[in-house]
């Protein structure tokens, strides 16, 4: 395997690690969303399948979307969207800085 082929190797990786960390945060958060929409366990369920709906579509007009543009472009471009949209949500204020004001 040449440095190229490692290289790809390695942003796999970040993509998978990101894809991971990404699922077990939702995890995570699942008993906080439950409480915070005062919902039962089927809201949980409906809430969870969403965002893995809205999650898992894209990847497959992203995987066209590889086969008519280069791999390697799409891919940066999602995991640079992703790592985007991750720090907008990491930067909105929580439901209890907003309470405070």
């Amino acid at each position: 395997m040449g440095p190229s082929k490692w290289a790809g190797l390695a942003a796999l990786l970040a993509g998978f690690f990101v894809l991971l960390l990404d699922t077990t945060i939702i995890a995570v958060a699942s008993p906080s969303i439950q409480a915070d929409l005062g919902g039962d366990v089927a809201a949980l369920f409906w809430v969870t399948a969403g965002y893995l709906l809205a999650f898992s579509v894209p990847l497959l007009v992203a995987g066209r979307l590889g086969d008519l543009f280069d791999p390697k472009r799409v891919y940066l471009f999602g995991m640079g969207g992703f790592g985007v949209t991750s720090a907008l949500c990491g930067a909105v204020p929580s439901c209890s800085d907003a309470s405070r004001k």
